[in-house]
C-alpha cells in the first residue's frame, strides 16, 4: 500500500529547513568554494586549507579526501537518500558509509567536486558544517524515536533544539576538543548517553513536566570512562542554560594544551563533585530569562514531528501470521529485524548493513535508492541512521512486512543479524583512516565468515562485537561484549581483546583480557570465546551476563592455555 498518499503537511516527521537555513548554506559554499579554488590553485597550502576543510566536514585520510555529511539525530526521508545514492554514484565510487555518529562518509571524494556535492545535499536540506572539528557534533539519538512503544517523550524534539543551539554558536566553535552529545527519552537506554561528553535521559515527573537527567564526562577513545550524573532532573525551561553552562566550564577549563587530556571527561575526573559546583556557579550567574526554553519554542519543532496518518489496526493481523506460517525464512527475519512499535499493527524494522563477509555500515548507491523507494511504499518516507550502523524503516505496518521482505532481498539488505554476532560494529581502519594503526574491515569480515551459519548465530544469541583501527576508539570496542582493538606492534597488526563491556543502562567498560593477537589468530580467538561462552551460560544467559558471572579466569584459560 502506497502510505505517501494520505494528506500530510509537508513539514511533518522531518524538520525541514526555512529560508534562513537555505540562504545560510547557500553563502557557505559560496564561501567554501572560494576556498577550494585557493587551494587548488596553489595559493592556500594544505596546511593552511585544513582548518578551512575542516569546518566543512572534509578530512583528509590515506588516498583521498572524504566528506562527512551530518544526519541530525539520525532521521533521514526518502528523498535525502536518493540524494545519497546520487552523490555516491556521481562523485564517489557508488558507496557511502553509515558511523557509529548517525552519519554518512564519502570515502573517495576529490577536491575539485566538494562544491558540487555540497550544493547537492542543500538541494535537500543537508550539509555537513560540525562534522569535524573542535566543536559540538551531531546530536545521536535512539534510532526508534518517535516509534518505539517504550518512549516517554520523544528525544528528536530536544535533538532538534541542540542542534539549533549549537550550531556556529559563538563561543563553542574552538572548544578544546570534539564534543558529543547523545539523548533518548526512553527508560532502555539505545543511545549511549553514558559514554558522551553529554548524555541526556528526557523523562517525566509525577506532574507529567518534561525535565532532563543529565550525565557528563563520558566518552571512549585513550582513557574510556563511564559519565557521572550530573542532575536527576533538569525542568524544560532550564535545558539550554544547563547545557550552556557546562560548555562554558569546560570551554574555560578544558587542557587545551594536551590533545590526549583536553575532553571534558578528563576534566570531570580530575575535578570531581567541584564540577557540579561550578555548573551551578554559572547558572547561577546567567541571566535565567535570556536562556530559558521557551514552550512556543518546543511547541513549534514538535509540529515537526507530528506522527504519520496511522491506520487503526490490530497486532499480529491474518496476513501477517499467514506468512510467519508459510515462509520460515521471513519468519526468522521478522523476529530478528523488528521492533515493538507504539501504534497496534505496525513496527519498526532493522535494515542490517552487515552481510556476511561486507563491509559494516556501507551501503552502495543501489541499495540507498532501494531504501528510499521502500521507505515511500512502506514506512511514510521515513528512515533512521542508527548508532550500530545499520538503517531503520521506522513505521512499517505488520501486514505488509512478507512485502517489505522481499524488497529488502531483491538488493541484499536482508540479513536477519541483527543484534547477533555478525552484526559487528567497525571503523574504517587502516583501510581508510590516517590516525588508524591497524585494519578493523577485513577482521570483520572474517568473523562474520566464520560464524555466517545462521543456525549457529541464533544458538549463540545476543553477542556485541566491536573492532576499532586504533586507540581514538570510533568502533567504540570498549563498549563490545567482544572488543577487539588493532595496534601496531613493532610493524605488525596485534590485537587486543577487551570483554564484558556495554553502552546500554548498565554501561560498562569492557576489561582487558590479555595479551593481544596477531591478525592471523585473532578470529580464532574470537571462536575460542564464544565456544568457552557456550560452554558455561546458563539457559537463555547472554554473553555478556555469563562473562559478570564467571568472571575473566575461564577465558583467559581457554585462550592462554598451552597447547
Amino acid at each position: 500500500m502506497d502510505q505517501m498518499t494520505h494528506a500530510i503537511p509537508p513539514h511533518a516527521r522531518t524538520y525541514r529547513h526555512d529560508e534562513v537555513d537555505r540562504d545560510f548554506l547557500a553563502a557557505r559554499i559560496a564561501e567554501f568554494g572560494d576556498q577550494v579554488a585557493r587551494r587548488l590553485s596553489g595559493e592556500l597550502t594544505e596546511d593552511e586549507f585544513k582548518p578551512l576543510r575542516l569546518m566543512n566536514g572534509l578530512y583528509l585520510q590515506l588516498h583521498a579526501y572524504m566528506l562527512r555529511v551530518a544526519i541530525p539525530y539520525g532521521v533521514i526521508d526518502a528523498r535525502q537518500m536518493r540524494q545519497l545514492g546520487h552523490i555516491a554514484r556521481r562523485w564517489d565510487r557508488g558507496f557511502g558509509h553509515f558511523t557509529t555518529r548517525q552519519n554518512i562518509q564519502f570515502n573517495w571524494t576529490k577536491l575539485e567536486d566538494v562544491v558540487d556535492m555540497l550544493q547537492a545535499l542543500a538541494d535537500v536540506d543537508m550539509h555537513a558544517i560540525q562534522t569535524s572539528g573542535n566543536c559540538v557534533r551531531n546530536v545521536t539519538t535512539d534510532e526508534f524515536a518517535g516509534a518505539t512503544k517504550d518512549e516517554l517523550v520523544d528525544p528528536r524534539v530536544y535533538a532538534e533544539v541542540l542542534r539549533q543551539w549549537s550550531t556556529l554558536h559563538p563561543e563553542f566553535t574552538y572548544l578544546p576538543r570534539k564534543f558529543k552529545i547523545a539523548i533518548t527519552g526512553a527508560p532502555h537506554d539505545r543511545a549511549a548517553i553514558k559514554v558522551h561528553d553529554i548524555g541526556v535521559t528526557a523523562k517525566r515527573n509525577e506532574a507529567g513536566e518534561t525535565g532532563f537527567e543529565i550525565w557528563v564526562g563520558g566518552g571512549l577513545g585513550r582513557t574510556p570512562i563511564i559519565g557521572t550524573k550530573l542532575f536527576d532532573f533538569v525542568p524544560e525551561a532550564d535545558f539550554l542554560a544547563t547545557m550552556e553552562a557546562v560548555l562554558r566550564v569546560y570551554n574555560a577549563l578544558g587542557q587545551r594544551d594536551n590533545i590526549y587530556k583536553a575532553r571534558i571527561k578528563i576534566l570531570v575526573r580530575d575535578l570531581g563533585d567541584e564540577f557540579r559546583r561550578l555548573v551551578e556557579a554559572e547558572l547561577a550567574a546567567m541571566p535565567a530569562g535570556r536562556y530559558r526554553l521557551d514552550p512556543a519554542v518546543v511547541q513549534a519543532i514538535e509540529a515537526h514531528f507530528a506522527p504519520p496518518p496511522f491506520a487503526t489496526l490490530r497486532d499480529d493481523p491474518p496476513r501477517y501470521r499467514r506468512a510467519m506460517q508459510a515462509d520460515a525464512e521471513f519468519a526468522t527475519w521478522a523476529r530478528n529485524s523488528t521492533h515493538p512499535h507504539r501504534a497496534p499493527g505496525y513496527v519498526s524494522v532493522v535494515i542490517s548493513l552487515k552481510p556476511i563477509g561486507g563491509i559494516p555500515g556501507d551501503a552502495s548507491a543501489e541499495q540507498m535508492e532501494a531504501v528510499a523507494a521502500l521507505a515511500e511504499a512502506f514506512s511514510f518516507g521515513e528512515i533512521r541512521v542508527s548508532h550500530v550502523q545499520n538503517l531503520v524503516l521506522p513505521h512499517v505496518r505488520q501486514e505488509d512486512l512478507h512485502a517489505l521482505w522481499q524488497g529488502l532481498k531483491q538488493h541484499g539488505l536482508a540479513t536477519p543479524n541483527v543484534g547477533l554476532i555478525s552484526d559487528i560494529i567497525a571503523c574504517p581502519g587502516m583501510d581508510y583512516c590516517a590516525l588508524a594503526t591497524a585494519r578493523s574491515i577485513p577482521v570483520a569480515q572474517r568473523i562474520s565468515e566464520r560464524f555466517a551459519s545462521l543456525d549457529r548465530q541464533l544458538d549463540i544469541g545476543t553477542l556485541h562485537v566491536n573492532i576499532s583501527g586504533c586507540i581514538n576508539a570510533c568502533g567504540h570496542h570498549h563498549v563490545g561484549h567482544i572488543g577487539l582493538l588493532g595496534v601496531d606492534k613493532r610493524g605488525e597488526e596485534v590485537y587486543q581483546i577487551t570483554l564484558g563491556g556495554s553502552a546500554t543502562n548498565d554501561a560498562t567498560i569492557g576489561e582487558l583480557i590479555g595479551p593481544a593477537f596477531s591478525y592471523d589468530s585473532v578470529v580464532d580467538a574470537v571462536e575460542t570465546l564464544v565456544h568457552t561462552y557456550v560452554a558455561h551460560r546458563e539457559p537463555g544467559e547472554p554473553f555478556k551476563d555469563t562473562y559478570r558471572r564467571i568472571g575473566p579466569a575461564p577465558f583467559k584459560e581457554a585462550l592462554y592455555a598451552p597447547a
